[in-house]
């Protein structure tokens, strides 16, 4: 077992996957006023959107102006989904320098998500790469379903490394391990990293870990003391999946920042900073807060 990572960094997804699956479609403003509160916080990567299909998912339309309006801080990336070599193209003339993929170590969740087997999904994926690389971008790959698939139930740990061993072989800079439906356990957690641990470097994996079950704070001490450093989370706990029913949202940043500081683990990440966000996200949405830092700080 690994010590404590020094320094950890948290990747904010909120504008991505947290506003994906809600209800209410905001502006363009106040997505940009979002992302802009959530900079001033203090993050090295925030996923700004996704250029998929608006028919799709509207809550992510426009984000070629998202990603134009907001101001850049010098210290933060900003990556966008692109789940192929057109939503690639969008990216790069709205100037994005980071991108994303998304595929899944479920086959039957693949097929839901992107339309596409997990075979076909990763030729997809070399040609997004193989373009990426010519304009310079990095890439991030997402992995989701790695403990568990709604439709197909527990997912192999060694399935799982191996299509991580494959998404870092074609460039990927680094992959994060998606529990989609939070369904897994501090024990299946262990075992997942053991076996990605024996393919790809510890600096090269992030943990993507929704709350379904309240098991992700737990979760991600056990993914810490494997030596992860790199968690992804979404203000205010926004999230969940449209092809993932009953799977709810992700870990809320302001939980996990408030637990790294109480370990004395360095994250630059300004807590009073990042609730003004998060408390402007809940107006906006007019939606409960679930983030229990969030709700405890307010009613103070």
């Amino acid at each position: 077992m690994d010590a404590f990572p020094d320094e950890v960094t948290v990747f904010e997804v909120g504008p991505r996957d947290g506003l994906q699956n809600q209800k209410k479609t905001l502006s363009v403003k106040t997505r940009i006023q979002f992302i802009d509160k959530l900079s001033a916080a203090g993050f090295k990567y925030i996923e700004a959107g996704s250029f998929v299909s608006s028919e799709k998912v509207p809550q992510m339309a426009n984000t070629d102006q998202v990603l134009t309006g907001i101001n850049r801080h010098r210290n933060c990336a900003y990556p966008v989904l692109t789940p192929n070599l057109q939503g690639l193209e969008n990216a790069l003339n709205a100037g994005a320098t980071h991108i994303a993929i998304f595929g899944s170590a479920s086959e039957q969740f693949c097929r839901k998500n992107i339309n596409c087997s997990v075979a076909e999904s990763m030729v997809r994926f070399r040609d997004i790469l193989q373009a990426a690389k010519q304009h310079q971008l990095i890439v991030r790959a997402y992995l989701s379903c790695v403990m568990g698939c709604p439709y197909e139930g527990e997912v192999a740990a060694n399935k799982t490394a191996s299509l991580a061993e494959q998404l870092l072989t074609m460039g990927c800079y680094e992959i994060s391990l998606g529990d989609t439906i939070g369904i897994g356990t501090p024990g299946q957690v262990t075992k997942l990293l053991r076996a990605v641990k024996a393919v790809l470097p510890v600096n090269k994996i992030a943990v993507h870990f929704h709350d379904t079950y309240g098991q992700a704070l737990a979760n991600i001490y056990t993914a810490l003391m494997s030596g992860v450093a790199v968690i992804d989370a979404s203000v205010a706990g926004l999230g969940g999946c449209p092809y993932a029913p009953g799977a709810s949202g992700n870990i809320a940043t302001e939980d996990i920042v408030y637990m790294l500081n109480g370990l004395g683990i360095t994250t630059k990440i300004d807590l009073n900073t990042l609730l003004e966000a998060s408390y402007f996200i809940c107006r906006e949405l007019n939606c409960s807060n679930q983030s229990k830092v969030a709700v405890a700080r307010q009613s103070l």
